[in-house]
């Protein structure tokens, strides 16, 4: 196996060689940042989620890079902001993709974390949704194994070995649904749409067993389909068969799955203090489903709902001791910053001529000081989506959206109808200071603006 020398200031793993840490990224689709009970869901319980964060890092100002799926798995994956790659938002039929000024995939080209790993000497897999290139009609996209992962296992939203969904009601009817995603690749498995993040788990499991027959470190992708509608959670979680019922009944369903892994590398003696896990979400809930707390915003919008996502850094062996059980309220990154971080944890390298927009910050991570990204953290609308109508929003989303310090202000792609708050004092978004700092908000509007000038030209 190669060996690293973990270079961490101030720990006393400073001047030890170990072994490469294995990594685990979890990602949740559609899930609020209230959802998990350990960040205050009062009507459904996820005791194997909230036991990483009692033995882990749970972090509350951490962002993802889009309020929707495609171009926010983008950024997870490469480091970058998603829009570099024409990928602005969720990708779908091809005359869609190419209205609104898309890619049909993600180029192969780009930064993939999956690739620097897997040069680095690491067994690579990617189990669950994708989503990046291959739905609908889009049947010629790469597949995912050409990105950097040595197997892969996805659902309707990606080309290789899947597994689709099944239904089942509480009068007994089964269905099938996206039958049509058959033709993007296979072998193809058919299995209830409520135990589909245990396939995942399944395949996830076999392929960290190989991994260490080989003696190599690992990096997995674990992505559910959960908790993202329709919602087909098992019979006897449906309750009364409301949508928020039903949703409560996935995400249960979700956390017990998941638990199967958590326990797997906690049991595991060759596992457990030299593995790294996290767990998040691609973006904000749907309305009437998931829960954001306090804050405002759903999926789709640039409020903190749509964009503000639960953290938890799982790492008993790498992550300091005296942070373990804690929350972090203080530091602000996101998303793109995971990936150079990750590099690093893995004495990697980041592919020649590349470039990340993500900031490495794996002491924040493993708890070693409670910095953040020293640049703000620029959001783009999703592309085509200007007017969504949504509980306690009614008119045109702003279109970008930009994080430094205690200040976020959102406006349209000229710099004009801007809104601003200090989330130190107003993290719900409910008093506007353009008013009041009239400077603030121009200094913020000129940054943003010229940022989407820059990367969409």
């Amino acid at each position: 196996m190669l060996l690293f020398t973990l270079l961490l200031a101030g720990t006393s793993c400073a001047e030890e060689t170990q072994a490469q840490p294995n990594i685990v990224m979890v990602f949740i689709d559609d899930m609020g940042w209230s959802d998990f009970s350990c960040f205050g869901n009062q009507d459904a319980k996820t005791p194997n989620i909230d036991r990483m964060a009692e033995e882990g890092i749970a972090f509350e100002q951490f962002y993802v890079n889009s309020p929707v799926c495609s171009p926010s798995r983008v950024a997870i994956l490469t480091g970058n902001y998603p829009d570099r790659w024409r990928i602005s938002s969720f990708l779908a039929y091809r005359s869609s993709n190419k209205a609104r000024g898309m890619a049909n995939w993600l180029d192969p080209k780009a930064p993939m974390l999956s690739r620097s790993l897997k040069e680095a000497g690491y067994a690579t897999g990617h189990f669950g949704k994708w989503h990046i290139g291959g739905q609908r009609d889009v049947t010629d996209a790469p597949a995912i194994t050409e990105y950097g992962f040595d197997e892969s296992l996805t659902n309707f939203e990606g080309i290789g070995a899947k597994l689709l969904p099944l239904t089942e009601t509480p009068e007994g009817k089964i269905g099938k649904i996206w039958k049509d995603a058959e033709r993007l690749g296979g072998p193809v498995t058919w299995m209830q749409r409520s135990e589909i993040t245990g396939g995942f788990v399944d395949a996830s499991i076999k392929f960290i067993e190989k991994a260490q027959q080989q003696n190599k470190p690992f990096y997995i992708n674990v992505w559910p389909d959960d908790v993202h509608s329709p919602f087909w959670p098992l019979v006897k979680n449906w309750g009364d068969g409301s949508k928020r019922a039903k949703f409560l009944g996935v995400l249960k369903g979700m956390d017990s799955q998941l638990g199967k892994l958590f326990t797997y590398i906690k049991q595991n003696q060759g596992l457990r203090d030299n593995t790294l896990v996290l767990i998040c979400s691609d973006n904000g809930p749907e309305p009437g489903a998931g829960q954001a707390a306090h804050f405002r915003g759903f999926k789709w919008q640039l409020y903190e709902g749509g964009i503000r996502s639960p953290l938890i850094v799982w790492g008993p062996g790498l992550v300091k001791k005296s942070k373990i059980g804690k929350r972090n309220s203080e530091s602000i990154f996101s998303a793109i910053d995971l990936v150079p971080s990750l590099v690093r944890l893995a004495g990697a390298n980041k592919p020649a001529g590349s470039m990340y927009d993500g900031e490495d910050l794996l002491d924040t991570l493993l708890g070693e000081n409670e910095s953040s990204r020293k640049n703000p953290i620029f959001f783009a609308r999703p592309v085509g989506f200007k007017k969504m109508p949504m509980p306690g929003f009614e008119g045109e989303l702003p279109d970008l959206a930009v994080r430094r310090g205690c200040w976020k202000l959102l406006c349209d792609y000229d710099g004009s109808n801007r809104q601003l708050y200090d989330l130190s004092v107003d993290p719900s978004e409910s008093k506007n200071l353009v008013g009041s700092e009239p400077e603030v908000a121009k200094e913020l509007a000129e940054k943003v603006v010229d940022w989407h000038r820059s990367i969409t030209n």
